[in-house]
């Protein structure tokens, strides 16, 4: 993702956007990091739109995203390494006092969490389930989604600081000892 791999338009009210061209990582929210197979136009209700073909690198699906809603759907590039350490430092943080909290309240928020496609909402709920998994049994839906956080910061990390899986989560678990 060099620099001439980038477009970038500034909108009326002056913020940003970001124009994905093929082969751009990119990451999807809930789903993780995906690449831009294409860039395609098809006609629906009578209107050509633009989407982006999006296969995330995971499981091999693909997402169509239109062009025009982009910044809507939360598509945003991967962070970059600088970035990364900040990363680590809100899974170090002390967890938020959610264990007052019902099971599947607690869930709803941190699933809330994960469909922002922030990474730092994800490191959020990663932290907050890991540290309340050391003071007590995670019910199933708890555990799936320490889980989901899990492996999508492990596929954003390595892909900003281009180390294989393996060795992110090595790194991940150190953070922890």
């Amino acid at each position: 993702m060099g620099q001439n791999s980038e477009l970038i338009k500034t909108n009326v009210n002056g913020s940003t956007k970001k124009e994905f061209l093929k082969g751009d990582l990119a990451v999807y929210p809930a789903h993780g990091v995906g690449y831009i197979e294409s860039i395609e136009s098809k006609e629906i209700n009578g209107d050509t739109m633009n989407f982006y073909m999006m296969k995330i690198v995971e499981n091999g699906m693909v997402i169509m995203i239109p062009t025009s809603n982009v910044e809507s759907v939360g598509l945003r590039e991967v962070i970059p390494e600088n970035e990364v350490p900040q990363v680590y430092k809100v899974m170090q943080e002390k967890a938020q006092g959610a264990d007052n909290q019902t099971w599947n309240r607690r869930y709803r928020e941190y699933m809330d969490k994960i469909k922002t496609g922030s990474i730092y909402d994800v490191a959020e709920v990663f932290r907050d389930l890991f540290q309340l998994k050391l003071e007590k049994d995670l019910s199933f839906g708890e555990r799936k989604l320490l889980d989901t956080a899990q492996n999508l910061l492990v596929q954003e990390l390595s892909t900003a600081k281009d180390i294989d899986e393996k060795s992110m989560m090595i790194e991940i678990e150190n953070l922890f000892n």
